[in-house]
Order: C-alpha cells, then sequence, then structure tokens
C-alpha cells in the first residue's frame, strides 16, 4: 500500500522537476533556476579566463578552485537530473523511459552537458593534460544555448543549411587548389621558397581567399599579380557565398521560432478555442507577443488606451482604487477602454512571469467586425465584469461602453 501511494508522489515530482528545467513561461522556481546556471556559466569562464593569468592563479588559486568544484558539482547534478526527467519532456512521452534518456543523451544538448563534467571527474583518478581541460571548460559556453533563443535559433539554421555549407566548403578548396597552383605555375622561378610546391602556394590561395592577406607572402611577377587579382575577386563570393546562406536561414528559423510561439500562446487562449487553423493564424497577423518579468508594469492609471492585452501565460494583478484582481491564462483585460477611446482606470502588475499578446485598437475593432464570436465573447466578458462591479464606476468598465457594441459589429 506504501508503495503505491509514492508513485504519485514520485511522479509529480519528477514532471516538476522538468518543468523547472525547461523554464515554462511564468514559471518563477524555472527562471530562477534557469538564470543561477546561467550565471554559473558565466562566473565559470570568467574564472577560466582569469586564471591563465600567472599573477592572477598565485593570488586567487583557490577562489578558482571552489568555483571549479562548485560548477562540477552543479553542472553534474543538472546532467543527471536532466537523465532521470527525460521522460517528462513533452517531444519523449511517447517513448518509454530508456528510450526517452537516451534520446537526451546522444542529442547534442546532453553531450555538451556530458563533456561538461565528464572529463573532470577523469581528471581526479587518470592523469590529464591540464590543457585539454582547458579546452573542454571553455566548451561550457555552449551550454547557454539551452538559455538563449538566439543561440539555438542560430545553430539550428547552421543544422538546416548543413548541406549548403558543406557545399561552400567543397567550392573553397577547389578555388583554393586552382588559385595555389596557378601561383605555383607563374611564381615558383622567381620564389621558390614560397610558391616552389602546390602546398606552399596553398597558404597564400587559404589566406587569400579568406579576405585575410597577412602579407608574409606575395607575387612578385606580373602574371603573379594577375592571378593575385582573380583570386581576391574570388574571395569577396567565397566571404559572402556562406553568409548570405547563414543569415537567410538564421532570419527564417527566428521568423518560425516567433510563429510557433505566437501560434501557442493564440491557442491557450479560451477565447480563439473554437476558431479554425486558418482562423488563428489570420489573428496572429494582428498581433504581438511581450514577455513581462515580475514586478514589472504593463499599464498604468490614467494613461491613454491604445491596446488590450490577453494571458497566455503567467498571472497579473489590476490594482483598482477598492481592491485588487488577479487575472491568470485565458484572461484578457483593457478591452473596455480601448473600445470607449478613454484612459485607464487601474494599474495592472505582473505577478509572475507573464506572456501576453497584445491587441492594438484598431486590430480589436476589425477583429470584432470579422469575429462575430470571438466579439460575442468579449461583450459577454465585458457584461459579467459590470455585473459583479468588478472596477469602479469611473474605471474601465461603464455602461455607457456598450453603446459602441452596435458600432463594432456585434451580432444582433
Amino acid at each position: 500500500m506504501l508503495r503505491r501511494r509514492d508513485r504519485p508522489v514520485r511522479f509529480d515530482l519528477k514532471r516538476r522537476l522538468a518543468e523547472v528545467l525547461e523554464e515554462q513561461v511564468g514559471d518563477m522556481p524555472g527562471w530562477i533556476v534557469g538564470r543561477l546556471i546561467v550565471l554559473l556559466i558565466l562566473v565559470n569562464l570568467i574564472a577560466v579566463t582569469l586564471e591563465s593569468v600567472p599573477r592572477l592563479a598565485a593570488s586567487y588559486g583557490t577562489l578558482f578552485s571552489t568555483i571549479e568544484i562548485v560548477s562540477l558539482l552543479a553542472f553534474t547534478l543538472e546532467y543527471i537530473a536532466r537523465i532521470w526527467v527525460a521522460g517528462e519532456q513533452p517531444a519523449s512521452r511517447h517513448l518509454n523511459t530508456a528510450q526517452a534518456r537516451w534520446r537526451y543523451i546522444r542529442s547534442p544538448a546532453g553531450i555538451i552537458d556530458l563533456m561538461a563534467v565528464l572529463p573532470f571527474w577523469f581528471a581526479f583518478v587518470l592523469p590529464t593534460d591540464l590543457r585539454v581541460l582547458l579546452v573542454f571548460r571553455i566548451m561550457r559556453f555552449l551550454k547557454l544555448a539551452r538559455y538563449s533563443p538566439g543561440m539555438r535559433s542560430l545553430l539550428d539554421a547552421l543544422y538546416a543549411e548543413r548541406r549548403a555549407l558543406v557545399g561552400c566548403f567543397v567550392i573553397l578548396l577547389g578555388a583554393t587548389l586552382i588559385s595555389a597552383t596557378a601561383m605555383h605555375l607563374v611564381e615558383q622561378h622567381a620564389q621558390p621558397e614560397k610558391f616552389g610546391t602546390i602546398p606552399d602556394a596553398m597558404w597564400w590561395a587559404i589566406v587569400t581567399l579568406g579576405t585575410i592577406g597577412y602579407g608574409d607572402v606575395v607575387p612578385v611577377t606580373m602574371l603573379g599579380r594577375l592571378v593575385a587579382g582573380v583570386t581576391i575577386f574570388g574571395g569577396l563570393i567565397m566571404i559572402a557565398l556562406p553568409v548570405g546562406i547563414i543569415a537567410t536561414a538564421f532570419a527564417e528559423e527566428i521568423h518560425r521560432r516567433d510563429f510557433v510561439v505566437t501560434w501557442g500562446m493564440v491557442a491557450r487562449v479560451p477565447l480563439f478555442a473554437e476558431l479554425n487553423a486558418g482562423e488563428i493564424a489570420d489573428i496572429m497577423r494582428l498581433m504581438r507577443a511581450q514577455t513581462v518579468e515580475p514586478g514589472n508594469m504593463i499599464v498604468r492609471r490614467g494613461e491613454a488606451a491604445h491596446s488590450m492585452y490577453f494571458v497566455a501565460a503567467g498571472e497579473v494583478e489590476i490594482e483598482l482604487k477598492d481592491g485588487r484582481i488577479r487575472l491568470g491564462v485565458g484572461h484578457f483585460f483593457g478591452e473596455i477602454a480601448v473600445l470607449r477611446q478613454a484612459r485607464r482606470s487601474a494599474t495592472v502588475t505582473a505577478v509572475t512571469r507573464t506572456s501576453l499578446l497584445v491587441l492594438d485598437a484598431h486590430d480589436l475593432q476589425a477583429l470584432m467586425e470579422r469575429e462575430p464570436r470571438v466579439a460575442e465573447r468579449i461583450h459577454d466578458v465585458m457584461r459579467q465584469r459590470l455585473g459583479e462591479k468588478a472596477v469602479t464606476p469611473k474605471g474601465d468598465l461603464v455602461t455607457e461602453e456598450l453603446e459602441v457594441e452596435t458600432k463594432l459589429g456585434k451580432p444582433k
């Protein structure tokens, strides 16, 4: 009996730990844990850099060692915890526990997490070159990719365009070989020590095609300078080609990530639950996503109302003259002042890390005219709030505001 009762507790703990490690939007513990790990990574990288200075290493060696031990323990516990909760991740819930854990271990993020700790545990029992450990300590920088959407998007863009980038690398090798061969033919007698062989000339070709131009090896003959000029123009193409591919893929990945995030936020709002995919896509074009940190003010009493807000994740608190009201996921606020073109009667503050969807006044009017179901739901909430006297008579919700219903396309 005791074992059966323990199972749900363990399952809940595992699910909760997975949510914290993945830093769900609006989850304060997850936000704190994520920021602490990022801070630890940054402190670790700073310590590695400063420790390479002999004077600082001699003076603060104990501090650097303490930072390394704390980092090693923290990253090890994080790695073990991520293996334990791997089956609770949304992308792995269709797998059994062993498959989910193996999927994480062999994933790029899992390999980075392993490389951040494994070599240092080996260093305690095996003789290890400290220079090799230094490389692995710097590699902890890659752990930031989990907490930086920009880095994740860049890595995803590089992976998506890996074939095109490999093609660019093959073209670069071919251009290097052709340029080195041409320079070897025209400069081998004038500078045998620098262009006497094709491998010798390849150093000059790589430097020139890379538009670096160290100047340690330069042609002296007329034909050699002509070959160098053609190689320089080819180098511009070699640089522009992968840069253009990466920039385009990165921009598309950012757009795709924003689209997915916004889609998920819109789909979580009950007001839009009955809409189909096409209608949700149309609404997404009208809205913009906004994330508010805990304690930050969203709107202030007395300021002009230009937008209404939907709570997609987190919680907000509305400060009225006679009390406070809290709204959670699925609720919206600010619609009455927007419809009436009035000023805010309440101050709204984020209680937790909150993800909002913002709809401007003219877009709200267009949405209500185009989507009768959405307009009806908004008016139902308006009547409910009026009936409950949730705000002051001179606030956002007043009976005069219902007069705009016919003008805004309320279904009769």
